[in-house]
């Protein structure tokens, strides 16, 4: 499911226009970005959590040279599945 479809069936599901399900999925999505920018995590119970870690400089190995290069460090978003999605999925 792309981000199209979602709108598709948000709107079908609760009843509202294309552009408000639109809307909603953006105010969403912003406001999870927004979050994890901040450092904070963001937890859904049932559906599952986001959070923000830290990866740090490593060294990493071109596979077509073999020629060894360095990892710059990074922030990486993580999400974890709540039990409920879990069950769910299983």
């Amino acid at each position: 499911m792309n981000k199209t479809e979602l709108i598709d069936a948000m709107a079908a599901d609760a009843g509202i226009t294309k552009a408000a399900a639109k809307k909603a999925l953006e105010s969403f999505l912003g406001n999870v970005e927004g979050t994890l920018k901040k450092g904070n995590r963001v937890s859904l119970v049932g559906f599952g959590s986001w959070s923000v870690s830290k990866r740090s400089a490593r060294e990493g190995r071109n596979p077509q040279t073999g020629k060894t290069i360095q990892i710059a460090a990074k922030n990486v978003v993580k999400f974890k599945a709540g039990a409920e999605l879990s069950d769910a999925v299983n």
